[in-house]
């Protein structure tokens, strides 16, 4: 089903996203979805192309479905349900955490209230990730906006 540069791929991607925090099978199902041929998968294609068990199949769709990465459809006349990942969604994936990441910059910037002020290089530090957080945070949507106007 895969050539071995496309299963080399899938492993590239799944250690990637596993530095994401995703777990090794969400991170190669993922993986998967993105490199294989066909768009649509079976439960049995993913299950068998990536030697899992049924069970950490299921898992791992499950929370890829969960995170709004993966979707399944039907067929008519079909019993089985086909995944798809939904790499479409990629601009609200990477809005939704950007902005998750800029809210942090609020309770830094209560953490520094209750700092000392003893420790001036480390308070700096904070202070820069905070700046930069609000900074990111006005120019990522105009950025985007930029860029799409260019791309269409």
């Amino acid at each position: 089903m895969l050539s071995d540069e496309q299963k080399l791929l899938v492993e590239k991607i799944g250690l990637m996203l596993e530095s994401e925090g995703l777990s090794p099978a969400v991170s190669r199902v993922l993986g998967l979805l993105l490199v294989s041929d066909k768009v649509e998968l079976t439960f049995d294609e993913i299950r068998e192309t990536l030697n899992l068990s049924k069970s950490a199949t299921s898992n791992a769709l499950n929370i890829a479905i969960k995170l709004n990465r993966a979707e399944y459809i039907t067929k008519p006349g079909d019993r089985k349900r086909y995944f798809k990942s939904k790499i479409e969604l990629w601009r609200e994936h990477v809005m939704d955490g950007f902005c998750k990441k800029c809210s942090w910059s609020k309770m830094f910037e209560e953490v520094l209230k209750h700092r000392t002020k003893e420790t001036k290089d480390f308070n700096k530090a904070i202070k820069d990730l905070v700046n930069f957080l609000e900074y990111m945070g006005k120019e990522l949507p105009k950025l985007y906006k930029e860029w799409e106007s260019k791309t269409k």
